[in-house]
């Protein structure tokens, strides 16, 4: 069957059905994700080739196959059930301005689903296949969600303390409990919500605990909600890593998280300790209700004013030779990327997708300063230094699209 012909049972009904079974089950409660699921096509996430193979079941409670490589029969991936996806994204208590990162790509499903209950939130998937990554992508534009949801394509495991705090992290594999300390470290202290599978998982017969995680502060308090048994994150992770060179493994740099210092990598691997509760939410401290304010004009002008400032930064980085003078220009834009935090949820502006990409600019850099200690001389690294230059340019491009498109968007919405 083609995904895009009309079925005697049709998508609609099927998705009717189940999501109708849900609710009476008393699994799905959340009036928003019942409106997610019926906005978001599965479908659109399952490779056309597994509905020839009558391998996809989409609308069904089962997990759907939407990954799978021949060369390596263990190195399938598939989308969450939907009732375990639907675990997974209440279990976050996802609010509109929340930044979610996901480990993990799922095809892209479960992350568009999120954006639905996160529409002035970021959301960055981490995933160790480069493949996925694409895929997911692509699954995205066809919806035109890449705009909010970005993939960072590096271990899953490590997090990303570049762009923390993160409101909500999702873990859609396998964890055991000491990984998870570099991930809580990262988290909002002010009810940053953690949501993980948490156990062994070497021997088929492992289960792990789905847990929910609070920190409040420097307090974390756990709810393990349910026994499941998910596929091992880790090895996922391992088995990936044998096809996945980076660009910046070619030249001695694994990804930004290597430029850290000794002390804040200690300060994200830290050892947390957990008080586990029946209901964490009880611990979460009350805010002052959220008042709805306009836009003062003169913050529009200011937050203007530092996207302008960036974007000439940037213009100039594109002609700049010197790589101490770079670097000099990358601390200023993080500076002022520094400063519009203060006014990400008021104008929804994607900071963290804007960082990475600085972040992507300044490894480049790093790798162009190791190449000019070397003999330029030489073919390879002339073509090493020619190819890190051209990668560089392209971050640069991307950045100035990013800062051009949130100057168009400010001007014209607020």
């Amino acid at each position: 069957m083609d995904r895009n012909e009309k079925p005697k049972d049709s998508f609609k009904t099927k998705k009717k059905r189940l999501l109708d079974t849900l609710i009476y089950n008393e699994i799905l409660k959340d009036k928003r994700l019942i409106k997610a699921f019926i906005d978001i096509p599965l479908e659109q996430f399952i490779p056309e080739q597994f509905f020839r193979e009558k391998l996809a079941k989409p609308y069904e409670d089962v997990p759907n196959l939407f990954y799978y490589d021949k060369r390596n029969p263990r190195s399938y991936r598939t989308i969450s059930a939907p009732h375990m996806i639907t675990i997974m994204l209440q279990g976050l208590n996802l609010e509109e301005s929340d930044d979610l990162l996901i480990l993990g790509a799922k095809s892209g499903y479960i992350a568009a689903l999120a954006h639905k209950l996160a529409p002035k939130g970021e959301i960055v998937i981490l995933e160790a296949n480069s493949d996925i990554a694409k895929l997911t992508t692509e699954n995205l534009k066809k919806l035109k969600l890449d705009n909010r949801v970005s993939i960072i394509v590096k271990n899953p495991l490590n997090g990303a303390p570049d762009l923390c705090p993160w409101h909500k992290i999702l873990v859609t594999g396998a964890i055991e409990q000491p990984k998870i300390y570099p991930l809580l470290n990262q988290l909002d202290k002010n009810g940053g919500v953690l949501f993980a599978p948490i156990g062994p998982s070497i021997h088929p017969t492992d289960h792990q605990d789905y847990t929910q995680i609070l920190r409040q502060d420097e307090e974390f308090f756990g709810n393990k909600q349910l026994q499941v048994r998910f596929s091992p994150l880790i090895t996922q992770v391992e088995l990936d890593e044998l096809e996945l060179i980076t660009d910046f493994e070619e030249f001695g740099i694994k990804d930004t998280e290597s430029l850290a210092t000794e002390n804040e990598r200690n300060l994200w691997e830290k050892k947390v300790n957990i008080r586990y509760t029946s209901n964490i939410l009880d611990n979460i401290v009350p805010e002052d209700p959220v008042k709805i304010k306009s836009i003062d004009n003169d913050e529009r002008e200011l937050v203007l004013s530092y996207f302008e400032s960036i974007a000439d930064i940037v213009k100039s980085l594109k002609l700049e030779e010197d790589i101490n003078k770079i670097f000099s220009k990358i601390d200023i834009i993080d500076t002022i990327l520094e400063k519009l935090r203060k006014y990400k949820r008021d104008f929804e502006l994607t900071i963290k997708k804007m960082q990475n990409r600085l972040n992507q600019i300044r490894s480049y850099n790093i790798v162009r300063k190791e190449l000019e200690n070397k003999n330029l001389m030489e073919p390879a690294v002339l073509e090493q230094k020619v190819s890190v230059i051209n990668q560089q340019l392209f971050e640069i491009n991307h950045l100035m699209d990013l800062i051009k498109g949130e100057i168009k968007r400010i001007k014209t919405v607020y």
